[in-house]
């Protein structure tokens, strides 16, 4: 387990900068991101109080906005193209 946070961080710290680069050209990629953290939040919070909501949820919600920005990021290029 040691083994794989060492190189699960090595990875990380290998990207960081072309992960960087690309949230830096889209902008609407870090209110994305922080819709997510203020998701997972949320749910560690009612968790906290001990209600529960199924991850399902979440989870459903935050793959739809991604797929929805990932088509609006497509249509962008395309709308440059033409």
């Amino acid at each position: 387990m040691i083994l794989a946070v060492i190189a699960s961080t090595f990875i990380m710290i290998g990207f960081v900068a072309k992960i960087g680069d690309f949230v830096n050209n889209h902008p609407s990629i870090k209110i994305l991101a922080l819709s997510f953290l203020l998701t997972i939040g949320t749910l560690l919070v009612a968790e906290a109080f001990h209600y529960e909501i199924p991850k399902g949820y979440a989870y459903f919600a935050m793959a739809f906005s991604f797929i929805v920005e990932l088509l609006n990021m497509k249509l962008g290029k395309m709308r440059k193209i033409l």
